[in-house]
């Protein structure tokens, strides 16, 4: 089962397009292609740039099996998929997710691990399989 399709509050135009067009979870996001969301840039409301990062963000929700706060780090650290999540250095991301999550939260969070960040690099080799421990 996917996470559930919430958007933050500053996705609201993104969001009423994307449902006014049927698309309602994150596996319909991660299936568009960009001229879909060309079009839906095109209706009004939304931003095509902020559509294709949404699109980044529920391909590494379905891909990877990825929550999506999770996946927003990833993409907000410069890791735009799963190929890229795949091929990352473990202790390399330790360190640029740590600055930005710092950066983006301060401390209101706990800081992510080296275990975690292994975990999902391994879930995006084995193409989404969330590994158990």
């Amino acid at each position: 089962m996917a996470p559930r399709w919430i958007l933050p509050p500053h996705f609201a135009r993104e969001q009423r397009q994307l449902t006014e067009a049927g698309i309602t979870d994150w596996p319909a996001l991660a299936s568009l292609d960009d001229a879909a969301l060309r079009r839906l840039g095109r209706r009004g409301g939304a931003s095509e740039s902020r559509l294709i990062r949404l699109r980044g963000q529920a391909r590494l929700v379905v891909d990877v099996g990825l929550e999506p706060a999770e996946a927003a780090l990833l993409l907000h650290a410069g890791v735009p998929d799963r190929r890229s999540l795949a091929q990352a250095d473990p202790q390399r991301l330790l360190t640029q997710m740590g600055r930005l999550q710092r950066t983006l939260t301060g401390m209101a969070m706990p800081l992510l691990d080296l275990a975690t960040l292994r975990r999902w690099i391994l879930q995006a080799r084995a193409g989404g399989r969330r590994e158990t421990n």
